[in-house]
């Protein structure tokens, strides 16, 4: 058995996870990894489970709160799922 680095539960079917750094981390949910490896929108301090948007290395749940930081440069912001940036 292996133990989840979140919530300290032992569990069977617990599982692992790397990225693309190299790190190894080991859950016992989808949940536990979630609230480990999510990144965190810039603005309303949600976690991004979803696509969410980049922007000039800056992560935000939606194009909406990317707009409300990025000032000048809101107009050409937009929800793109699936679009590479460039």
């Amino acid at each position: 058995m292996a133990t989840c680095e979140v919530c300290g539960n032992d569990y069977w079917m617990a599982f692992e996870v790397r990225t693309v750094s190299g790190d190894s981390h080991t859950f016992d949910s989808f949940e536990c990894a979630v609230h480990k490896l999510a990144p965190v929108c810039e603005h309303c301090q949600l976690k991004i489970v979803g696509h969410g948007v980049e922007v000039s290395g800056r992560f935000f749940c939606s194009a909406h709160c990317a707009r409300t930081v990025e000032g000048e440069r809101a107009a050409a912001i937009s929800d793109t799922v699936g679009a590479r940036p460039g």
